[in-house]
C-alpha cells in the first residue's frame, strides 16, 4: 500500500512505495502508438517523452506549467495493479494558467507542433502545418471556458482505444466521478530525476512520488479500489450524473459500499443524466460513444453493461414522464439487441421477417379489438425491431 507521507499534511495525499513507483516508471516509458489517418505514419511515443516535450515548449512560449499529473485509470493501475478497471486511456493533466482565448490557442499549437518531434526519420516536416497534424492525429479537441471551469483537452488517436489524453487545467469544479477514479499522481519529482540523475532507480534509491485523491480521503479511496467498492459524493454535480460510469463499475463486479444510500444516489444519477441529455438522439449518441470508447475490446461485456444500465434507469428514474422513460428503455433494449446481432448470438433481425397465422376469430366482422400503436421513435440510424421467430 502507499504509505502515508509525513510531509503531505493532508488526508488526500500519500507517498507511493517502491513497487508503485516502479510501475509508474513502466507506464511512463512504455511505447504507445499514435495512429495517423490516411497515409500519415504511426507515431511511437512514451508518456515521459511527450510530457517533457510539451512542458518544455510551453515554458518557452511563456506558459508556466505548475505541475504534471497522471490521472484516471492509469493512476489507479499504478496504485493497485489488478484493480478491475484496467489501464485504457492514458490521461495527463498539466496545471497551467489560461486567462484568455490566446492561451487556449497557444496551448493547442504547442501540442500540435510537438508532434513533429515524433515523426519517423525521413519524413519531411517543412510543409506540415498544425491544421494538418490536427486532422491526422487528433481524436478529440475540447475547450471549456466558464467562471468555474477553464480547461482544454487534446486526445491523441489510438485505434485500439488507448488514447493519450493531454488535459490543460486552469480551474475545474469536479475532477472525479467515483472514489476509485479520483487518483492523481504528481510526476514532477520523477521527471526531474529523469532529467538530472544518471543512476538507475532502485528500491533504495528513487525519488519521492506523491499521489492525491480528489475524493478527499486517500486511504478510504485506496481501500475502495483494492476491494472494488463504489462510493461517490454529490453525483448531481457530475455531468451525466456518473450514471454510465456507475453501470460500468457494476459490470466489472464492483459493489456499492452502502447498499441503502446507493438507491438515493442512483436517483440523483438518473436525474442529472436526463437533465444533461434530455433528447433521445442525444442519449443515443452518448451511449454509442461510451460503448465505443470503453468496450472496444470487450464485446461480450457490452450486452451485460446495457442490461445493468437498463435496470438502473428502470428502477431509479423519477424525473421523466412515462412515455419518455419507456422511450429511453426501448433505446437501451435496441442497442442491446444490436450488440447480440453483431456477435451472431442471434440472427441479425433486420433481415428476418416474421409471419403469423391469424386466429380464426379475426375474420369475424364483429371482432374489433384493435388499437393503433404510437409511431416509433425516429432514431438516427436503423435498429432491428423484429425478433426472430425461433
Amino acid at each position: 500500500m502507499a504509505s502515508k507521507g509525513s510531509n503531505t499534511d493532508c488526508m488526500s495525499c500519500s507517498v507511493l512505495n517502491w513497487e508503485q513507483v516502479s510501475r509508474l516508471h513502466e507506464v511512463l516509458t512504455e511505447v504507445v502508438p499514435i495512429h495517423g489517418r490516411g497515409n500519415f505514419p504511426t507515431l511511437k511515443i512514451t508518456l515521459k517523452d511527450i510530457v517533457q516535450t510539451v512542458r518544455s515548449r510551453l515554458n518557452e512560449a511563456g506558459i508556466a506549467v505548475h505541475d504534471v499529473r497522471l490521472n484516471g485509470s492509469a493512476a489507479g493501475h499504478v496504485l493497485v495493479k489488478d484493480n478491475g478497471l484496467g489501464c485504457k486511456d492514458l490521461d495527463l493533466i498539466f496545471q497551467v494558467s489560461l486567462p484568455s482565448e490566446a492561451e487556449f490557442q497557444l496551448v493547442r499549437d504547442v501540442v500540435l507542433r510537438s508532434l513533429l518531434n515524433f515523426l519517423p526519420e525521413g519524413v519531411s516536416k517543412l510543409k506540415i502545418s498544425p491544421v494538418t497534424l490536427k486532422e491526422a492525429y487528433i481524436q478529440k479537441l475540447v475547450k471549456v471556458s466558464t467562471e468555474s471551469d477553464r480547461w482544454s483537452l487534446i486526445s491523441l488517436s489510438n485505434k485500439h482505444g488507448r488514447n493519450v489524453e493531454l488535459k490543460f487545467v486552469d480551474c475545474i469544479r469536479r475532477q472525479f466521478e467515483f472514489s476509485v477514479d479520483s487518483f492523481q499522481i504528481i510526476l514532477d519529482s520523477l521527471l526531474f530525476y529523469y532529467d538530472y540523475s544518471e543512476n538507475p532507480m532502485s528500491e533504495h534509491f528513487h525519488p519521492t512520488v506523491i499521489g492525491e485523491s480528489m475524493y478527499g480521503d486517500f486511504e478510504a479511496a485506496f481501500d475502495h479500489l483494492q476491494n472494488k467498492l463504489i462510493a461517490t459524493k454529490n453525483p448531481e454535480e457530475i455531468r451525466g450524473g456518473g450514471l454510465l460510469k456507475y453501470s460500468n463499475l457494476l459490470v466489472r463486479d464492483f459493489r456499492p459500499m452502502d447498499k441503502d444510500e446507493i438507491k438515493t444516489l442512483e436517483r440523483y444519477m438518473c436525474s442529472r443524466f436526463f437533465i444533461d441529455f434530455p433528447d433521445i438522439l442525444d442519449q443515443q449518441r452518448k451511449l454509442e460513444t461510451y460503448l465505443q470508447n470503453h468496450f472496444s475490446k470487450e464485446e461480450r461485456s457490452k450486452y451485460d453493461y446495457l442490461m445493468i444500465l437498463r435496470r438502473v434507469v428502470n428502477e431509479s428514474t423519477v424525473c421523466l414522464m412515462g412515455h419518455e422513460r419507456r422511450q429511453t428503455l426501448n433505446l437501451i433494449s435496441l442497442l442491446a439487441l444490436k450488440v447480440l446481432a453483431e456477435q451472431n448470438i442471434i440472427p441479425n433481425a433486420t433481415t428476418v421477417t416474421c409471419y403469423y397465422q391469424p386466429a380464426p376469430y379475426v375474420s369475424d366482422v364483429n371482432f374489433s379489438n384493435y388499437y393503433l400503436a404510437n409511431p416509433p421513435v425516429p432514431y438516427s440510424q436503423s435498429y432491428p425491431t423484429w425478433l426472430p421467430c425461433n
